[in-house]
């Protein structure tokens, strides 16, 4: 049995719905200003919003962007690995695509709110050849990058580092593995006892 081609995003849209879903973060850190690591386990749940929604609309205005240059978004919100409280939306921050008109592979991420300074800010993305998504974001004191590409289907990794004036403050790697839902794994048994009976016939 063949296994499924990995369908590589190439537009950011394309990125948002193939990331839709939870995610189980394994993250290392490293800084350099103190000599000192950490480590943590969390979830992170990505849902992707339409280019009508409301909140598209409030942050293309607040960033003084045309609405209609935006052709969707997506809330990205953490919460800790065995954490029994529900997800509270407030805390996630929403990107939303507004691509060059040139390029499809290129273009801007207008955000509510930054990783590394919490204030509204615009990044630089682009798609390289090999599928990797690169992510340039300047801060008032900061400049961030973020790297991230799929490995497969339902595992995905990302680097990133954080620039000062001084040099790089801290660098991270994150490995991401999809969770199932209840759907996905009577999804996942059915497609099993199909590929069982075909190869027993």
């Amino acid at each position: 049995m063949n296994p499924t081609r990995l369908i590589h995003p190439a537009t950011m849209l394309e990125f948002f719905r193939k990331s839709e879903g939870t995610w189980y973060t394994q993250r290392q850190v490293h800084h350099f200003d103190c000599s000192d690591d950490e480590s943590g386990e969390s979830n992170l749940i990505v849902k992707v919003l339409e280019a009508d929604a409301p909140e598209i609309i409030a942050i293309c205005e607040q960033q003084h962007v045309d609405p209609t240059r935006a052709v969707g978004a997506a809330s990205f919100g953490w919460q800790g690995n065995l954490s029994t409280k529900a997800f509270n939306e407030k805390y996630a921050a929403i990107l939303v695509d507004v691509p060059d008109e040139d390029n499809p592979h290129r273009g801007r991420l207008l955000r509510d709110r930054g990783y590394v300074e919490v204030v509204p800010v615009i990044s630089r993305y682009n798609f390289s050849d090999d599928h990797v998504l690169t992510i340039d974001t300047d801060y008032d004191n900061h400049r961030g990058q973020e790297r991230c590409w799929f490995v497969t289907d339902d595992v995905r990794v990302r680097v990133s580092n954080v620039r000062t004036a001084g040099g790089v403050n801290l660098m991270a790697y994150c490995s991401e593995f999809r969770c199932v839902n209840d759907d996905m794994l009577d999804e996942a048994i059915a497609r099993h006892a199909h590929h069982k009976s075909t190869a027993a016939s």
